[in-house]
């Protein structure tokens, strides 16, 4: 049977502007594949990441280089051998996945023998910016259970306790985005323990997490930028108490349930994540996010328009996808 692949950029306008201690943006620029096999289609979406040197142009020339396999049959499992991790992996994988749920007419989350999912607690981001206009923010988003703060700063301690005085309720947990260092890091962690922060994401460059062994670590501490695919765990042993697992990293949804298991195995606690995205990148993370401890899907929650269908969100609940928009 014939099957056909295409790949296509796509602009999404975000609310306001996204903030973290690497700079800011105004746009999620996305790359979508969409492969067609015996009158049906299967699509993915994934969000290039200037961190780890993918651009748009990037990403869809990787696609293209994997095109006449993923027309010839190629399937998932091959896939990891025949693409590096990273995003131009994951909407190849992801769309392969949605091609299999729509031609065998199951649920994505049967094929791959997991329960049905449930609706999620999702964290909401909180951009960078001065302590007032963080607080500002936190305020007005202190009905949510949980919140994602971004800082990364030299003097992160006015921010941290800025945020949590304006939402004195909320869990809250902090992504340094790689923003510490040696010298501000145990006076941080102390500020974060006084001002009760759940978690702690990424707080060193990654290639310094050593330094992690030699602090007492009064808060978890989750690993983002050091930890991209199954092979990487091991070395976070010790050093980390749970993994920030992104389909964008990992390159799909089939090595990011591999990841997932593994880190159980070795008693790492799950964060699943998201770079700033429409729906149809978190859809596939909502399977993956079953049973997580943290997560962190509210891509579309940050844009000003969204896809349609898109996700439901209610409050601080995120609800399935509906096979309309993928799975």
């Amino acid at each position: 049977m014939t099957r056909s692949l295409e790949t296509a950029i796509e602009h999404f306008p975000i609310a306001g502007s996204f903030t973290i201690s690497r700079g800011s943006k105004t746009t999620a620029s996305v790359v979508t594949c969409r492969i067609a096999e015996g009158g049906f289609a299967g699509i993915g979406e994934c969000v290039p990441y200037g961190r780890y040197d993918e651009t748009v142009d990037s990403v869809m020339a990787e696609i293209e280089v994997i095109r006449p396999k993923i027309e010839a049959g190629l399937g998932r499992n091959d896939l990891l051998s025949a693409m590096k991790a990273g995003a131009a992996r994951n909407a190849v994988d992801c769309a392969l996945w949605d091609l299999e749920a729509k031609t065998s007419g199951k649920h994505v989350f049967a094929i791959a023998n997991l329960g049905e999912p449930q609706p999620l607690t999702t964290a909401y981001t909180i951009s960078l910016g001065e302590p007032e206009a963080m607080a500002s923010q936190a305020a007005h988003y202190a009905h949510r259970a949980l919140l994602k703060v971004k800082i990364g700063t030299a003097d992160d301690a006015s921010r941290i306790r800025a945020v949590r005085a304006a939402a004195p309720d909320c869990a809250i947990i902090l992504d340094a985005n790689e923003g510490w260092t040696e010298a501000n890091l145990t006076h941080h962690f102390a500020v974060c323990a006084k001002a009760g922060v759940t978690l702690i994401e990424q707080p060193l460059p990654a290639g310094h997490d050593g330094l992690l062994a030699s602090v007492s670590r009064p808060v978890p501490v989750c690993a983002d930028e050091s930890v991209h695919k199954t092979e990487d765990l091991p070395k976070l042993v010790g050093l980390y108490d749970a993994v920030n697992i992104k389909l964008d990293k990992t390159g799909g949804l089939t090595e990011a349930l591999r990841m997932r298991d593994a880190a159980r195995v070795l008693n790492l606690k799950i964060m699943v994540g998201c770079m700033v995205g429409t729906s149809l990148g978190m859809a596939p993370a909502i399977l993956l996010a079953q049973g997580a401890e943290f997560v962190d899907l509210d891509g579309p929650l940050l844009l000003a328009r969204d896809r349609e269908p898109g996700l439901r969100y209610e409050a601080s609940l995120v609800l399935p996808p509906i096979p309309a928009l993928w799975g």
